[in-house]
């Protein structure tokens, strides 16, 4: 009996041991983890090069012949889309790195001063971690939509998926980056969007 105990006792120790080593090593390694790109970088040079493709992949245009649809029709179409939304989700993940500066020094907000000064928004964001990575997650769990739109080659859940992905940045930029802006939120389908006219403007300059 005292034998069985002492063994248990050995077991449960080497159990806590092990458990504790591998905290100690996520942690170490959790600790290498140190943003370098801004915020702003991020969204121009990966999330904005990645999402545009999958908003533009299903639209409707009309000219003077008539009503032309676009969707993705070939293989190599949808793989490039795939790709897009891989790196789309995982660009979530960069967004729930703590401690990562908005700008550069001395850098501008698009449309200040509608938008908040990038040390106001890096400030919200600090005192609002968790909403803020809520938020990144939310950007990743529509992004998945859209590959598994992609996935299934619909065209449909794809346009569906694109929706969601707007109303997601806008959900974060309005809380973060303009708070203070009194236009009223909106979100049609991408055929018909009237979103946020703050949000709108924030984008397009983020392309010329």
């Amino acid at each position: 009996m005292i034998r069985s105990i002492v063994f248990f006792l050995a077991w449960l120790s080497v159990g806590v041991l092990t458990a504790c080593s591998e905290t100690n090593h996520q942690a170490q390694e959790a600790a290498g983890i140190k943003p370098f790109a801004t915020l702003q970088e991020i969204m121009l040079s990966v999330i904005d090069p990645n999402v545009d493709p999958i908003w533009n992949s299903v639209s409707t245009i009309a000219t003077k012949e008539g009503v032309i649809e676009k969707v993705p029709t070939t293989d190599a179409e949808w793989q490039t889309l795939r790709n897009h939304a891989i790196v789309l989700i995982e660009a979530g993940n960069l967004l729930q790195i703590p401690n990562r500066t908005v700008a550069v020094a001395g850098a501008s907000t698009s449309i200040h001063p509608v938008e908040l000064d990038p040390k106001e928004i890096e400030k919200a964001i600090q005192r609002n971690q968790k909403d803020f990575s809520e938020k990144a997650i939310g950007l990743q769990n529509a992004a998945k939509l859209a590959l598994a739109a992609i996935e299934e080659k619909n065209p449909d859940a794809l346009l569906k998926a694109g929706e969601k992905i707007e109303h997601a940045c806008e959900q974060c930029h309005s809380t973060y980056w303009y708070p203070n802006d009194t236009k009223p939120l909106a979100w049609k389908s991408l055929g018909s969007k009237n979103i946020n006219p703050t949000y709108a403007k924030l984008r397009n300059l983020s392309q010329s």
